[in-house]
């Protein structure tokens, strides 16, 4: 099976020291948040689960969380092979944070992820896989893909999983599967 993942973070700033401490969720702003991404829906709770476990939810499931100056939402909407894609009411929600998408699934050997300013500017979107080679290449690398890079600045496909560790590692001092992330508590909802 692997390792499964597809998210969206807002920070306010480094999301590393939030997700380190595990801050409980706030129940109420995360139904909220959960309710303005998908309007006019119906949104029912469900149970709680983590970021180890509900990472990669299926349609119509969605798992998040509102910690202090950071937001989590799992969602299948995130699970796009051109991250740049998204749409736009998850970017609209970022109100002056940074968004991030990170999504994999490591049968596929795919890994994707997406920065955008607080403004809704596209920083970068990076997406390969092993057997469909590159996918999205938008702006400057970050200085984690250096390792991933040949000498024309291009990735290597065949990294793509081996990137998206390093890339968590990097942008939220933590890799998939990583048992820390059962410490992040996730409010469930399913979304009609």
């Amino acid at each position: 099976m692997g390792v499964k993942a597809w998210m969206l973070m807002y920070a306010e700033g480094d999301p590393r020291p939030i997700l380190a401490a595990a801050p409980p969720l706030d129940r109420e702003a995360t139904g909220a948040l959960v309710r303005r991404l998908h309007p006019g829906r119906r949104i029912s709770e469900t149970g709680d689960g983590t970021l180890l476990h509900q990472a990669s939810p299926e349609q119509g499931r969605v798992y998040a969380a509102c910690l202090p100056g950071l937001a989590i939402v799992c969602t299948e909407e995130a699970f796009l092979v051109e991250p740049s894609g998204l749409d736009r009411r998850f970017l609209n929600e970022a109100a002056g944070r940074t968004t991030y998408l990170v999504a994999t699934h490591s049968g596929g050997d795919w890994f994707a992820y997406a920065i955008w300013d607080g403004d809704g500017g596209l920083r970068r979107s990076f997406s390969a896989s092993g057997s469909d080679g590159v996918s999205e290449l938008v702006g400057e690398p970050l200085p984690f893909e250096a390792p991933y890079l040949d000498a024309d600045g291009e990735p290597d496909p065949y990294e793509a999983t081996s990137l998206g560790d390093d890339a968590m590692r990097e942008l939220f001092g933590v890799t998939f599967g990583d048992v820390a992330l059962e410490k992040i508590s996730l409010a469930g909802f399913e979304v009609t």
